[in-house]
């Protein structure tokens, strides 16, 4: 059996499809991780949630903030923009299927015996492991539990932009949710900037990528990302970023996991946008 990760598809379905291809990916014996953002911007979102949806448990995905935002639209709370490409999951048959799977993904999946975690952007810098699942698990009941629509309606927003023990409520869980599917970059007390966007090195000064921040609880665990997309591919202190700009005319990428080292896989594509014309 192998275990595949993958970076973010953002609806580039066909991109997907050759890369599964050209990794020989199996759904009756191989299991892939989709590290966020499935949909939006790209021409076949529909088309990439019903396909990871069918593929049952051999796939798993963590929530990105593309994903939460699908979910915030199809709940009739979240911003119409121009940039935006759901009208065909908000106007498909199954549409009420496919949110209910969507807010049933997690935020967070650990495999202990790989050694790896997967989170679509980032971990706060004040949070170990045990800390970081269970502020997941939080964030998962809110979004799976009966009330899911009252954290919907007041999700946004970049306060408290510090951990403290003592959150709770919505403050707590907004900052979990930014942490999970929004972090870049911090302070090197913990305070996050959700403002930069760039890569590492253009950022304002005194601002550090989250997993460079000094004291880092995370830093012995082995971490893969998605959402950074003008972040190069690779590994920095025990982050495996996997965010290759497919849509922005980058790469799809892969990288199996069930080996002693990393292999990886890529494949060009054309994209479906212009950084200049919508930013990333």
């Amino acid at each position: 059996m192998a275990v595949y990760a993958i970076g973010d598809v953002q609806g580039c379905f066909d991109e997907l499809q050759q890369l599964l291809q050209l990794i020989k990916f199996d759904p009756a014996n191989d299991y892939v991780w989709f590290c966020g953002d499935l949909v939006n911007r790209g021409p076949k979102s529909l088309e990439t949630l019903r396909f990871v949806k069918g593929l049952g448990k051999a796939a798993v995905s963590v929530l990105g903030n593309h994903d939460l935002h699908l979910l915030a639209k199809a709940e009739g709370f979240g911003k119409q923009l121009d940039k935006d490409t759901l009208d065909a999951i908000l106007n498909a048959p199954d549409r009420d299927e496919l949110m209910v799977w969507l807010r049933h993904l997690p935020v967070l999946h650990h495999d202990a015996a790989l050694g790896y975690t997967m989170v679509h952007a980032g971990l706060a810098p004040q949070w170990d492991l045990a800390q970081a699942e269970a502020c997941a698990r939080e964030l998962e009941a809110a979004l799976r539990g009966p009330d899911y629509l009252d954290f919907i309606r007041v999700m946004y927003g970049n306060k408290p932009s510090r951990w403290d023990e003592g959150l709770d409520g919505i403050d707590r869980l907004r900052f979990t949710t930014n942490v999970f599917t929004r972090l870049r970059f911090c302070y090197p007390d913990g305070t996050l900037d959700l403002k930069a966007k760039g890569a590492p090195g253009t950022q304002k000064k005194g601002v550090l990528p989250w997993y460079q921040v000094p004291g880092r609880k995370s830093e012995g665990e082995r971490i893969i990302i998605g959402h950074w997309s003008t972040h190069q591919v690779g590994v920095w202190n025990n982050i495996m970023a996997l965010d290759g700009g497919c849509l922005w005319g980058g790469q799809l990428v892969a990288v199996r996991l069930d080996l002693a080292e990393p292999e990886w896989s890529t494949i060009e594509c054309e994209g479906s946008c212009r950084p200049v014309e919508l930013g990333r």
